[in-house]
């Protein structure tokens, strides 16, 4: 169902367009944001009720430059349902509006580009996870309509599915079309653990790149000004289109959505920042792994922190400054890109603002689900749109579990080197872990090694313990300054990369250099290619 703007039908006085029946408010620690439109001047009365009984009013004053009124409610438990009534104290007749099957929880904003927009029918087992919506009527659903704008509107324009309570019909629509599989299987995951109300908001459009999702802010400090700042395709040359252009799947992926920048920042993002949130989950970066890949370091870190304090003033403060993040390291393509073409890796790479993890000292309060290992070479719908959506929420809720509500103890990351010694005279290199290993298998490619001048060759995996995997440096002529695993698009297959840890969650890619003369793990730049030979 489509829901356009109430003010075309002449309504003034109304809640903003994302409020409804059966929505989910923020719960305490915050106070919820409730606004709308009305009479300017006006005087506005919000009650909050629980069975026929006021437990809460709060009073505001419809602006005269905006004509709006906004009122945020005392920090509130979780639970329900509860009705919201606003009335209108005007020169005219009072006006009433109501809300019912309200509750108070926590609500998350999903998005990103096609992967997160695939919905419940298209993953695996999905007649299964269709035939159980009706057991989380808790876990409510709510998704934006696919609209851009050159200029930052102050509300939705359009909106695809109303504030729903979870059935087949809305969870299994369209292809592509509300509701988000990862965003409700994650936010069912959450419900299981939390056992109180959770808000889903979906906001994302396939085939979009980070620089439409970004503010002018975000732009200009990546350097996206001027000629740059045209839109995330306009620097393509024709050798990189023509990559786009490689599996049939890619064009409407890549090619499909908004290029300019800012236009769904404009249109699906800014219109929410009114919003109390608990936090978001992103899902995008396959469309900037052909186009601008070397800028995410910057603009994805930018792009958080700007939604951070966009969201925190919006919200009047309600919004916490420094809101979890949580977000999908971008999987494989079995497009065949030409030989030594290495733009997914490097995306990956920059995903993490180079570090390889999240948490980190650029990307502070944030939670990454790998996804390297779940590829799909067979999906219906192209290999660059993996059917396993389950292994991606289920590690994603539990990043959030352990950043997002400070569950201690929780593994929630695969293991990650922490030292790296080259035995130069025996042409082997041990690399040692921060958790226990689980090995699925020996593999001769995944790990390479790299010294002056340029080239990269395999470093074989010779043996592993409990923590340490040692590798045959001999293919290299001289000394090894640069080692990195999973360095491909296609790393490994479905669920067999070699390196696990025993709550089955994958190492995952690096890039190391200096380390391996001093054994302290150091992150390596990441530079275009060599194209040396021999």
């Amino acid at each position: 169902m489509i829901m356009t703007f109430l003010w075309i039908l002449g309504v003034t006085f109304r809640f903003a367009s994302y409020y409804g029946d059966h929505m989910v408010l923020q719960k305490k620690p915050v106070g919820a944001v409730v606004w709308g439109y009305g009479e300017a001047g006006a005087n506005v009365t919000m009650s909050l009720s629980k069975d026929s009984k006021v437990i809460m009013k709060k009073m505001a004053q419809v602006e005269e430059h905006s004509e709006t009124w906004k009122v945020v409610l005392a920090p509130m438990e979780h639970g329900g349902p509860y009705s919201v009534v606003a009335e209108q104290h005007s020169r005219e007749e009072p006006k009433n509006l109501t809300l019912q099957d309200i509750y108070f929880g926590d609500v998350w904003l999903c998005s990103g580009q096609s992967n997160m927009e695939m919905t419940v029918s298209q993953i695996i087992n999905a007649s299964k996870e269709l035939s159980e919506a009706s057991l989380y009527p808790y876990v409510r659903v709510f998704t934006a309509s696919l609209i851009q704008s050159e200029v930052e509107l102050q509300d939705l324009a359009k909106i695809d599915l109303e504030w729903s309570i979870p059935t087949a019909e809305n969870l299994g629509h369209e292809n592509f079309s509300y509701f988000s599989a990862v965003c409700w299987l994650f936010g069912r995951h959450l419900y299981e653990t939390l056992r109180y109300p959770i808000g889903l908001v979906e906001s994302s459009w396939g085939g979009t790149c980070i620089e439409a999702w970004s503010s002018g802010r975000v732009l200009q400090e990546c350097g996206l000004t001027g000629d740059a700042g045209r839109g995330c395709f306009s620097s393509a040359t024709p050798h990189q289109l023509m990559l786009v252009l490689c599996h049939r799947f890619l064009l409407p992926t890549l090619l499909s959505g908004p290029k300019m920048p800012s236009v769904l920042w404009n249109a699906m993002i800014h219109p929410l920042l009114n919003m109390s949130l608990t936090g978001v989950i992103w899902y995008q970066g396959e469309s900037n792994a052909f186009m601008n890949p070397d800028l995410y370091n910057c603009t994805f870190p930018a792009l958080i922190a700007d939604w951070r304090r966009a969201f925190h003033a919006g919200s009047d403060g309600q919004t916490q400054p420094l809101f979890p993040f949580g977000f999908v390291q971008v999987t494989a393509s079995s497009c065949l890109l030409p030989d030594r073409d290495d733009r997914f890796p490097r995306i990956r790479w920059h995903q993490t603002a180079d570090y390889g993890y999240a948490p980190n000292k650029r990307m502070p309060n944030t939670f990454m689900a790998v996804a390297v290992d779940l590829c799909d070479e067979h999906s219906p719908y192209g290999s660059i749109h993996p059917r396993d959506k389950q292994n991606v929420a289920y590690r994603l809720h539990l990043g959030a579990r352990a950043v997002a509500y400070g569950e201690r103890g929780l593994v929630f990351q695969g293991p990650y080197p922490t030292k790296v010694v080259a035995d130069g005279a025996r042409g082997l290199i041990n690399v040692t872990y921060g958790q226990e290993l689980l090995l699925l298998l020996m593999h001769d490619h995944i790990f390479e090694v790299r010294s002056h001048p340029c080239q990269w060759v395999p470093a074989p995996m010779v043996s592993a313990s409990s923590h340490t995997v040692t590798l045959s440096s001999s293919g290299c002529r001289d000394a090894v300054t640069r080692l990195r695993y999973a360095w491909a698009e296609w790393p490994c297959e479905y669920r067999q990369c070699p390196l696990y840890n025993k709550h089955l969650l994958p190492a995952p890619p690096f890039v190391i250099d200096s380390a391996l003369k001093t054994g302290m793990v150091k992150p390596a730049p990441v530079v275009p290619v060599c194209s040396c030979k021999g």
